[in-house]
């Protein structure tokens, strides 16, 4: 399922959510740029700004930190980085307008960091370097799940995989569904030693994201803002 848009009206403007969405297409931009450079120069470049699991887990330090927040603007190609950003296109407007500018910032942050981890745990040997923002954007989804379940998404779903169709789902529909596929895909590559060969997906960095975004809401959102509305 892809969503499209949801029916959640937002008071205030989202900068930041704004702001992380042309930070990563700068970035991605930048990318293409390295890339057109030559093979070596862009996998220097991947070395020094991607997270690597093996680095994190047995050199944890002050390069390691970074690279984890590097790490969260890199993406792997166009669909990478267009699926990421439309998710937090239509998710991060109302988990901003609840939480306010800086602390969605701190808690987007946050949730990366976490989702980071959750990878590292699952596979603290991979050499295989991680990017992406979607470990963050999952927290943004846990912290959706519960301050607007009943949200109404419009989504567009596969017909017989032969096209796709406009539906209406509620919130809670989704984002649970989405989880579901994530531990799917997460759990037998786990039980199998297997994190590496799950199509170049980091599906526990989604899973921890997504987890720390549920454990966060309540702490990062303002008073106003209710649970499960």
């Amino acid at each position: 399922m892809i969503p499209l848009r949801d029916h959640n009206p937002t008071r205030t403007v989202p900068f930041v959510t704004v702001a992380l969405i042309a930070a990563n297409l700068a970035v991605f931009l930048y990318q293409l740029n390295v890339m057109a450079q030559g093979e070596q120069v862009f996998l220097r470049f991947v070395y020094q700004m991607a997270m690597f699991p093996a680095k994190v887990s047995h050199d944890f330090g002050a390069d390691a930190v970074r690279s984890i927040f590097t790490s969260m603007f890199l993406h792997g190609g166009l669909l990478h980085i267009g699926g990421n950003m439309l998710y937090l296109w239509v998710f991060g407007n109302n988990i901003e307008d609840s939480m306010g500018h800086f602390r969605f910032l701190v808690f987007y942050t946050l949730c990366g960091y976490v989702a980071a981890f959750g990878h590292v745990l699952a596979a603290p040997d991979s050499q295989v370097p991680t990017m992406g923002a979607s470990g963050a954007i999952a927290g943004v989804l846990g912290a959706y799940l519960l301050l607007f379940p009943r949200a109404r998404i419009d989504t567009w779903v596969p017909v017989w995989w032969l096209f796709l169709t406009t539906i209406e789902v509620p919130a809670y529909f989704f984002l649970v569904f989405w989880f579901i596929l994530q531990l799917l895909n997460g759990l037998p590559a786990l039980a199998f030693d297997a994190v590496e060969r799950g199509g170049g997906v980091a599906w526990w960095a989604h899973i921890g994201g997504f987890v720390a975004g549920l454990a966060l809401v309540a702490i990062f959102k303002r008073r106003d803002a209710r649970l499960f509305q």
